[in-house]
């Protein structure tokens, strides 16, 4: 008897203590979650080919208002971008959030997720709740949860009806070797075809086990977040009863994720000896295999859920972190009326107001002055505005629109394409676009540098004039000073960046002007900069022999 109760108290001393653990570690990481709330992640924490996965994988993505292409990615900086913007507490919110920056979906969905982000912003207790669950995704093996829904089904493998037949066998085998004891012999033969079986499907097994490992984790977090009233006002349950009947083989397949010390082994070895020889592993995984199938719906429901909700908190806390900022307003009008607006990854930044009221923009200056940074902060908030209905300003309104951007432009030696004549295609597909009948926003910086003055002056003109046809909206860059004068009559608002030279030295202001621009630097910029005398005199002559031309 003394032994079963040592035994027994045994048993209360490992419940006890690993019960403090547990209390010592959910302190901890309550503690971490409020003296982290708001702040900016660290760099490391980003890669970007695994945050990526869930949005160049969706299928349903194409359904969307509108797609930012890799194109406007890389014109706009917008990884970078979500390094800032980015306070999710989990894998799947992170994943989740960049899908959602790059998909602009309805308005009324806008709405509903602002509702939701409301929710988090007046219930502090509620919030820290919730991330405490999400922080359970908050490793790296939950990037492959995604795989679960937008992977491929993996295909049956031919000897599968093998695998039944040998299984059977066994097990027939056994049962009558209880009455032929002989016939144990040839269960060792027939194991070793089943053990050549059981690894040959390892492979298969190990790639999707991070993602089945992940898939038990997520569906305890729902459940855990469906029970407070809060988040089923916002949400209905329609898929963890789903997943929850799947469970069983998630359970079974996942528990090998989990050998991880020599106490487990002991229970593990047995137990893949059993799986061997009777296939049960093989047969189950495909068996899970169909039923993800199945039930891909249901996983991506809460794979989205488990994402509005996380991104929805993320909002929240760039809220808290940066005050300057605005709910933004959206009108059916030809108009874009910004007040204060800044580029969110700029320090410090001037803050600049624009009105637009049925008239695109041209934007002059020269190089440093801030027009395509200026180009840059108008879409970044716009997109922002249309996926987190937050924008850095004091006030934004425009239309609920398309975006479209050529700020950057290169050879493409792969397809053996100039500077000018991959322009020429960017700006074709901005003409078919404009067709379209949406609204939608153009963005263009230095239109046809890859050709000479004079035509590149006329071809910017008539297509800068085309583009902004009905409620289209043209921004646009340019070093041509012409095209002021060229589109001041077609619904173009001239506006202009300058700088001045203060104690001989140069110094940008990086405030948008009215009008063009009413001096010329750039002469005076080569002399502060020691260029020979003799060059200053000929290019100050050479201007003075044009403007008596023109």
């Amino acid at each position: 008897m003394n032994w079963i109760l040592s035994i027994f108290i045994l048993i209360v001393l490992l419940y006890i203590i690993n019960r403090r653990r547990i209390i010592k570690n959910n302190r901890l990481q309550f503690k971490h979650l409020k003296d982290n709330w708001g702040k900016q992640k660290e760099i490391e924490s980003f890669s970007f080919s695994l945050i990526s996965r869930y949005f160049k994988n969706n299928k349903h993505k194409e359904k969307a208002f509108h797609l930012i292409s890799d194109k406007i990615e890389n014109d706009l900086d917008l990884n970078t971008v979500f390094t800032f913007i980015d306070r999710t507490t989990s894998k799947v919110g992170q994943q989740y959030l960049y899908y959602k920056l790059r998909t602009i979906q309805s308005l009324q969905k806008l709405k509903d997720f602002d509702g939701l982000v409301n929710l988090f912003t007046n219930n502090t207790n509620f919030r820290i709740q919730c991330q405490f669950h999400l922080l359970k995704l908050n490793n790296y093996n939950a990037y492959d949860l995604e795989c679960l829904i937008n992977d491929e089904k993996i295909e049956k493998p031919s000897y599968l009806k093998y695998v039944y037949l040998f299984a059977i066998l066994n097990i027939s085998l056994i049962l009558l070797g209880l009455i032929f004891p002989l016939l144990y012999l040839f269960i060792i033969p027939v194991f070793c075809i089943n053990l050549f079986f059981h690894y040959q499907n390892k492979n298969n097994i190990n790639y999707h086990l991070n993602g089945i490992d992940q898939l038990s984790i997520a569906l305890k977090v729902s459940k855990e977040l469906f029970k407070n009233e809060l988040i089923t006002t916002y949400f209905k349950d329609t898929f963890t009863a789903k997943i929850e009947a799947i469970k069983l083989k998630t359970e079974f397949i996942r528990f090998e994720k989990n050998v991880d010390n020599e106490f487990v082994f002991i229970v593990w070895f047995p137990l893949e000896l059993i799986k061997i020889l009777f296939n049960i592993e093989t047969i189950i995984f495909y068996k899970f295999i169909d039923a993800i199938q199945h039930e891909k719906d249901s996983i991506d429901k809460m794979y989205q859920f488990i994402g509005e909700v996380d991104c929805a908190i993320s909002t929240v806390a760039l809220k808290t972190e940066n005050q300057t900022f605005c709910t933004p307003e959206f009108t059916t009008e030809k108009t874009i009326i910004v007040e204060a607006i800044r580029h969110p990854l700029i320090k410090n930044c001037i803050t600049n107001d624009l009105s637009l009221v049925d008239n695109s923009l041209l934007i002059s200056g020269s190089n440093m002055s801030g027009k395509t940074t200026f180009i840059r902060t108008i879409a970044i908030n716009s997109i922002l505005a249309q996926t987190l209905n937050i924008c850095f300003a004091q006030r934004f309104s425009a239309p609920f629109l398309k975006l479209f951007s050529s700020l950057r432009v290169s050879d493409d030696l792969s397809e053996n394409t100039s500077y000018y004549l991959q322009e020429v295609l960017n700006i074709k597909e901005f003409i078919d676009l404009s067709k379209e009948g949406t609204t939608s926003l153009f963005l263009l910086d230095e239109i046809f540098k890859g050709t000479n003055t004079t035509e590149r002056i006329a071809g910017a003109k008539a297509i800068l004039k085309y583009l902004n046809k009905e409620n289209n909206i043209v921004i646009a860059a340019t070093h041509d000073l012409e095209l002021n004068d060229l589109l001041a009559n077609q619904n173009f608002s001239i506006h202009h960046f300058s700088e001045t030279i203060e104690h001989n030295a140069l110094f940008f202001d990086h405030k948008l002007k009215k009008g063009k621009p009413t001096t010329r630097n750039a002469i005076k910029i080569l002399e502060l900069y020691n260029y020979p005398k003799e060059i200053i005199e000929e290019a100050n002559k050479t201007v003075t022999n044009m403007e008596k031309l023109n």
